[in-house]
Order: C-alpha cells, then structure tokens, then sequence
C-alpha cells in the first residue's frame, strides 16, 4: 500500500467509524508507529485534514472545519491498468443498455462510475477522453433472445433453439439446456448440453434467430465437465480430441508474442538465433489458425502437418482470389 493509498484509507476509517485509535489505524494499515505519525502529520499540515485527537474518546476524528480553513482535499487517486479497464468497460456497458425496467437503477449506477473515475484534478470527462477501450469485430445481436437465455439459465430451465450455422448457412433446431453465458472477444456465446447431439456445444448468441424457455428442467454440468470439452484446447471452440500445435515465431515477431498468452498450459522457448517457440494444445483448427494468420509470414506451423496443410490450402486460396 503506498502513502496515497494509505492517504485515502484514513479518510475512509475515519469517516465509517467517526473515531479510531492509533493502534487501530496502525492495524489497519500495517505500518509501523513512526510511519502513521507521519501520515497524520502530513494529512494536517499539507492537506488541510481536520484531524484532531479527541482525549476523551482516546482516539483520531474528523473535526468540524472552520468555514475560513483551507479545504481539505485528497490528491488525485489514479488507477492501475486493471481497474481503468474495469471502470471504464462497466461504463460502456452500463451506457449501452436499453430502455427498460433497469433505467431507473442504470442512472445511479453511472453516476456512481462517474465519481469513482474522476477526481479534482481528473473529471471523468477527461479520463473518458485520453483514455479509450476499443471493441473490434463485436457483432450485432437481439436483446430480447439474450434476455431469453439468461432467464433461462438461471432457473434452470430447457431452451429451444434455432440457431444460424455460419458454415453452411442454413438455420438448425436445438432442444439445450444451457450452462452458462461467456463474454469473450466482445462477444456473448451460449455454452449448453445439445439434447440432439447428446453432448456440450458453444452457440453464438448473435447468431439466435429465435429463442423460447422449456418447461422441462434443464441439464447441469459441472464446471469441470465444461472446461474439459471447451476450456482444453485453443479459443472458445474446443472438443474433446487436443492435439498440440507446435509453433515458430521469426526473432522480430517474437518481441510481441512472448509477451502474449494464448493459453494457460501453452509451453514456450527461444532458440539459439532469437526465434520463439509456441507449443499450445488445440481441439478445433479454425479459431487457432485466424490467430495463427495475423502473424505471417514471420511463423511458421512445426506441427500436426494436417494443420501446417490446412493453413497453406487457406493461403494459396486467399492468393488464388487476390489473383482473379
């Protein structure tokens, strides 16, 4: 915790409990007698804080402020890469939300956001301003058909489907019992146990061309269960069959890459003459292999040879059309 922080806890002690003890605020805090001492010190002198010790209660609190002192003010608190992340997509997110029965609670939150990302020295128009969260390839969906699935998956209830494959192009019917809804890649996907196909399936919720709640109870599984057919191999599409994708990235390109990580068990190296080697476990090609794509020609796919021949067949083909 550093000083600013510890700056914005006292404040906060102070102002929960109206009093506290040195030895309170030096539990709290974790530092040492001489630490808080100057804490204090600082907080009165320099910041104006109206703390004084109150001898009959044997603790700090916040005095009245003379209305002819000067203000008392925290410095600005600013954020690390997390939290602005988290603040400023919370915003975004609050801000895109329909008309509904949520408005009346939607504004207050926003508002809430707002003071949390600003300060006197930073208004949250400002922070607004320099520092952005950009959403690439999010894709359209209908509201009413999300509403639909959230409902049903949290009283545990059947959905039937149908469901636009992006493949063929042709629309399929689903009985599902849906497990949970994943946010990924500014996308929403439904993950469910398929009735039809009698196993877990992930359903691009922007691709639902109509959504309606059974009233037949719906499946569980287990988070275990989920993640070891959808969280095994590369991406949001897995299966049950991984298979490990062996990948060399030029010296050049590897200043950017080993600083990523495509999966958690992903195993990486350098070599002798600066190149990076990935190797990361995959169950379906294409996701992997759109990833794989942004980065030739400075990589090269080791291994399976069925997917170093599939990504060659896709760059002769996107050669071949950029030819006609």
């Amino acid at each position: 915790m550093d000083r600013t922080e510890r700056f914005y806890r006292i404040d906060q002690l102070l102002n929960e409990r109206r009093f506290a003890t040195f030895v309170q605020l030096q539990d709290e805090l974790g530092i040492s007698r001489a630490t808080l001492k100057r804490d204090l010190q600082y907080l009165r002198e320099r910041l104006n804080a109206p703390i004084v010790f109150d001898r009959e209660a044997g603790g700090y609190r916040f005095d009245t402020p003379d209305r002819y002192a000067p203000r008392y003010e925290l410095p600005g608190l600013w954020f690390n890469a997390s939290e602005i992340h988290a603040l400023l997509t919370m915003q975004h997110l609050l801000e895109e939300v329909q008309p509904g029965l949520l408005g009346p609670h939607i504004a207050p939150l926003l508002a809430r956001l707002k003071s949390l990302l600003g300060s006197h020295d930073d208004a949250p128009e400002e922070v607004a301003q320099r520092i952005r969260i950009l959403h690439a390839a999010k894709r359209r969906m209908d509201l009413r058909y999300f509403e639909v699935l959230a409902s049903a998956l949290l009283n545990r209830k059947r959905l039937l489907l149908r469901h636009f494959n992006r493949k063929s192009g042709e629309e399929v019917e689903r009985e599902v019992s849906p497990q949970r809804l994943v946010y990924y890649r500014d996308n929403w996907y439904l993950d469910a146990w398929c009735h039809l196909r009698k196993d877990i399936r992930s359903f691009a919720v922007d691709a639902i061309r109509h959504a309606g709640v059974s009233e037949k109870k719906a499946k569980s599984l287990s988070d275990r269960d989920l993640d070891a057919v959808l969280g095994a191999g590369y991406g949001i599409f897995g299966g049950r069959k991984v298979q490990w994708a062996t990948l060399r990235f030029t010296p050049e390109r590897a200043r950017w890459v080993a600083a990523e990580e495509w999966h958690p068990q992903q195993k990486t190296h350098f070599e002798p003459d600066g190149s990076y080697v990935m190797e990361i476990p995959y169950s379906a090609e294409p996701e992997l292999l759109m990833d794989v794509l942004r980065h030739v020609p400075e990589v090269q796919v080791l291994g399976p040879a069925s997917l170093r021949q599939r990504l060659v067949a896709i760059l002769e083909a996107g050669l071949k059309a950029q030819q006609a």
